[in-house]
């Protein structure tokens, strides 16, 4: 009777995470970006209370006894499924058509591990002519550089993420290549906040290393669209649903403990 309280509670515990999560997708609709999460459950290690016997020529085998003790988060997985396409025509508005991600630090030149990966392409020219993001992070060529337009200068972004930089007569005077990262299991990316991701130990394989220099011949990094925006991948009609699922399931949980405190008066009371 005990065990069942002790269920009740772990589902109600892991109810509330998956609300946590809910809430947090439906809070990053509008995030330029964002990739949503779900949570996966697993069921705790049972209790044996009788062990599997085997077949014999005089008698029959029996199956394992088992009496199983609630549940647990298995999981909070990242969907980085791509979001709908929204067009502004700003030409530092960057999107990837593809599974690759913008690469962006803090100074230029970082190394690798300093490196943050993002799919929000919502970025600026700052005071000193460096292509930025809104945190005033430097986005990162395929040199590990950052990107500087000089003042006066047009500048277009091609399909390749080359950046042509055009002077007054209209020569390209400079160029660069954003560059895209492609990520071996974008899952075991770690996300670090304001649309940044760090590079988990299981995202890259053992030896952790971003690769910046563009490969040409992965169709997977995709390619670079100007003038868009990735919108947020948070499907609204999946999400409220997903809530209904979850109220319920706490619910359900919530009334577990009820009615096995209400069998344990019952057992109180039989002394009176």
């Amino acid at each position: 009777m005990l065990r069942s309280m002790y269920s009740g509670v772990s589902g109600m515990k892991g109810f509330q995470t998956k609300l946590d999560v809910i809430g947090n997708n439906i809070a990053n609709v509008n995030t330029t970006g964002f990739k949503s999460s779900r949570v996966m459950f697993k069921d705790i290690l049972s209790q044996m209370s009788a062990g599997a016997t085997a077949p014999t020529d005089e008698s029959g085998g029996s199956n394992a006894k088992q009496i199983g003790l609630g549940v647990s988060i298995g999981s909070i997985d990242t969907l980085h499924l791509a979001g709908s396409a929204m067009t502004t025509n700003n030409p530092t508005d960057l999107r990837i058509d593809g599974d690759g991600f913008f690469a962006v630090a803090l100074e230029s030149g970082a190394e690798p591990g300093n490196v943050f990966l993002t799919r929000a392409g919502d970025f600026h020219v700052d005071g000193g002519g460096n292509l930025v993001n809104s945190d005033g992070l430097f986005v990162l060529n395929t040199d590990s550089e950052a990107i500087n337009i000089p003042q006066g200068s047009s500048f277009s972004i091609g399909s390749d993420g080359t950046v042509s930089i055009r002077d007054a007569e209209g020569e390209v005077d400079a160029e660069n290549r954003l560059a895209v990262v492609v990520v071996r299991n974008p899952e075991g990316l770690e996300k670090a906040g304001g649309n940044l991701y760090r590079v988990g130990q299981n995202a890259m394989g053992p030896e952790i290393e971003i690769t910046l220099e563009a490969d040409e011949a992965n169709a997977m990094a995709g390619s670079i669209v100007a003038g868009q925006l990735e919108m947020s991948n948070v499907d609204l009609t999946g999400e409220f649903t997903e809530m209904i699922t979850a109220q319920r399931g706490f619910q359900a949980n919530s009334r577990i403990i009820t009615t096995s405190d209400e069998m344990l008066q019952e057992v109180v009371n039989l002394k009176r």
